[in-house]
């Protein structure tokens, strides 16, 4: 099979496209014939070297894919039905989906839900499994569209845009923070009522004016602990990402005079169930124009040179790598 592979070489990590072959299939394994991949900065940091994502070389990235099973060893998965993956380490310590083939357990796929293309699987890919997972916490945490604005940071993300659009199509009030002003249509678009620059975020307080019903969050450190500071009484954060840094610099202020929640958000191993739960939001929420607006399509042998552009914060929306039929 074809695929994009990434070696080691004088602690540099190389990328090529090149002509492999899959190990051998174990019980409870399915073979996927994948029809399209994603490319997230998860992603971008292993193929460019710039982040410890691989422990062990050569690997195939790429942490999600759609396609079809064309063999299965596993009695939930028959020949040709459509699949979904995302997370569990596939990509990271197994063998993902950058490639025209992908052998992975059964307990790591989801079905495709029906009603939902291929495609537009991927268009919401990683990127809106954890936008959706982020609503959802804070919907237990009792954030209502009557709570007042939720805010989203690194809005024009894959995680961040698909946030703003299922905020906006569940009836939240959206405020988008962004480091682009060329974004700020599209965020509109998206369904952002207030666009606010992420410098705006960049010193804080143990405690600010209260803003905020809920956020999402992708950025970490300082923009974080300023969402914290500014969050309202009984208040939820949903953090799933690090793009700023990893650090946290806040108080126990925010937590224990206002009752903030932080809620932390994994999309790698949420159980079965309630991933199959998320994909049928996800295919319930959002609207078919999502799908024309949010998404740009590369070939295989394009994805080093775009990994490198999402570093360099050049990226907007979903990046979608078209591999087979």
């Amino acid at each position: 099979m074809k695929a994009l592979v990434l070696e080691q070489q004088d602690k540099a990590t190389l990328a090529e496209v090149k002509e492999i072959a899959l190990p051998d299939m174990a019980a409870g394994d399915v073979l996927v014939d994948i029809s399209w991949s994603g490319l997230n900065y998860k992603d971008a940091l292993a193929i460019t070297g710039k982040g410890k994502i691989i422990r062990q070389f050569p690997m195939v990235p790429g942490i999600d894919f759609a396609g079809h099973a064309s063999r299965s060893n596993d009695p939930r998965f028959s020949v040709g039905q459509s699949v979904i993956l995302t997370g569990w380490g596939v990509g990271e310590t197994h063998w993902g989906g950058l490639a025209e083939q992908a052998c992975v357990k059964g307990d790591w796929l989801v079905a495709l839900p029906e009603g939902l293309a291929a495609r537009n699987a991927m268009i919401i890919g990683t990127a809106g499994f954890t936008a959706m997972l982020c609503v959802m916490a804070l919907e237990e945490a009792g954030v209502t569209p009557e709570s007042g604005t939720v805010v989203v940071t690194g809005a024009s993300g894959g995680v961040g845009s698909t946030a703003v659009a299922l905020l906006h199509t569940l009836g939240y009030t959206v405020a988008a923070v962004t480091g682009r002003e060329s974004t700020h249509d599209y965020l509109r678009k998206l369904g952002a009522s207030e666009i606010l620059s992420r410098d705006d975020f960049a010193e804080t307080r143990p405690l600010e004016k209260q803003v905020w019903a809920g956020a999402v969050d992708t950025v970490g450190d300082k923009v974080l602990a300023k969402l914290l500071a500014q969050t309202n009484y009984g208040g939820c954060v949903a953090a799933c990402g690090l793009a700023g840094g990893f650090n946290l610099p806040t108080t126990v202020m925010p937590f224990i005079l206002r009752n903030v929640r932080l809620q932390g958000v994994d999309s790698v191993s949420v159980p079965a169930e309630r991933r199959a739960a998320v994909w049928e939001r996800l295919l319930n929420t959002l609207p078919d124009d999502f799908y024309q607006q949010a998404a740009t399509e590369i070939t295989l042998e394009q994805a080093p040179a775009v990994a490198a552009d999402f570093l360099n914060n050049k990226i907007q929306g979903r990046t979608l790598v078209k591999i087979g039929g």
